[in-house]
């Protein structure tokens, strides 16, 4: 670098200049992985009324014949809605099951009629109890990947969701991000 330069210049100016490139290069990028993260951990779908918040589904181990399948629905209308089928190309079919405690027996059984989501309410499919069952897997969900489905609602439709899938051992920690 010549004298003249540093004299008009000075001698920090390279420095700063460099500094304020890699800084704001490196906002950027962190700026790149904070939106991709948000994409992968929270993903949220519309139709009509109702919000479908981090469809996922676990990782099943070879062999498996069925799949859980949880998210939550918020109804922002002013009328009910009814969660009436859903279908998806990972199964042969899929049903909506409900869990609960029966004289101090886990019970299953399938939901006859739909699932109705009030108005202005929240209704979460989650583990231990409402929930969907992918039965007849033809293939084996793999944690990282998703696949999709439909979910068909009495008044808003039928909307595709892609179901993250999460490890065998996953509880349901990423539907926090949703919310």
């Amino acid at each position: 670098m010549s004298h003249s330069f540093r004299a008009r210049f000075g001698r920090n100016s390279l420095f700063l200049h460099s500094f304020e490139e890699r800084l704001g290069i490196t906002v950027f990028v962190l700026a790149l992985l904070f939106v991709s993260a948000q994409a992968v951990f929270a993903h949220e779908f519309r139709v009509g009324d109702l919000e479908i918040g981090h469809p996922w589904s676990r990782a099943t181990p070879p062999g498996a014949k069925v799949a859980g399948g949880y998210f939550t629905v918020t109804n922002t209308g002013s009328s009910p809605d009814r969660l009436l089928s859903i279908s998806s190309e990972i199964s042969a079919k899929a049903e909506l099951h409900e869990m609960g405690v029966s004289d101090g027996v886990m019970t299953m059984r399938p939901v006859t009629g739909g699932l109705e989501i009030p108005a202005g309410g929240k209704v979460a499919l989650a583990p231990g109890g409402y929930h969907l069952m992918f039965v007849g897997l033809k293939r084996q969900p793999k944690q990282g990947e998703a696949f999709p489905a439909t979910l068909t609602f009495e008044k808003a439709g039928a909307v595709t969701v892609d179901f993250a899938v999460e490890g065998i051992g996953e509880t349901g920690g990423m539907d926090n991000h949703a919310n």
